[in-house]
């Protein structure tokens, strides 16, 4: 998700039970102050599906740092304010620097490797354009990026379906 999408979900957008999330708002600051508005296209409201190997995490953070109740927040900074990108950068690099991350790792590459992982286990680009909230195809490709790792996925499918399509002949050739 993008920065303002993510300091705009409140309690109510996430469904723990289904573990879904709908974009519908965003936070944009202008002229110094927050404002949250809705997304800057239709392909930017959408649900979002999340791996159930978060639902713990997910959890655990709705418990400990998120607002109360449905309209409650579900990111708040310090003094219980939604959080300003300015603010975040000592709390980023804190974290970076607790995780043993590169110092030249920027929050929106968290965002673009969720993304190539979602690319990588064999989405269209027309689902990857729904799940990140792009409008254009293009936008999309950027994250499809070429693995060994993918085209050695690629090449074992189609062994597969040469095998199979095989075996077929074989049947029907034995049946005649």
């Amino acid at each position: 998700m993008r920065w303002g999408e993510l300091m705009a979900l409140t309690r109510a957008d996430i469904d723990q039970e289904s573990m879904t999330l709908v974009v519908r708002r965003s936070v944009v600051e202008v002229g110094g102050q927050l404002v949250v508005k809705s997304p800057k296209t239709a392909a930017g409201r959408r649900s979002v599906a999340l791996p159930s190997v978060l639902r713990g995490q997910l959890e655990r953070h709705l418990s400990v740092y998120a607002e109360p109740g449905a309209d409650g927040r579900v990111f708040v900074g310090e003094k219980g304010a939604t959080p300003r990108r300015a603010h975040f950068v000592k709390i980023w690099r804190a974290a970076k620097q607790g995780a043993g991350v590169d110092k030249s790792v920027h929050f929106h590459d968290l965002r673009h490797t969720g993304n190539h992982f979602a690319a990588a286990s064999g989405a269209s680009t027309r689902e990857l354009m729904a799940r990140m909230g792009h409008a254009s195809m293009r936008a999309a490709l950027i994250y499809q990026h070429a693995t060994v790792e993918r085209d050695r996925v690629i090449a074992k499918a189609l062994d597969q379906l040469v095998e199979g399509a095989s075996h077929g002949l074989d049947d029907g050739v034995q049946g005649s």
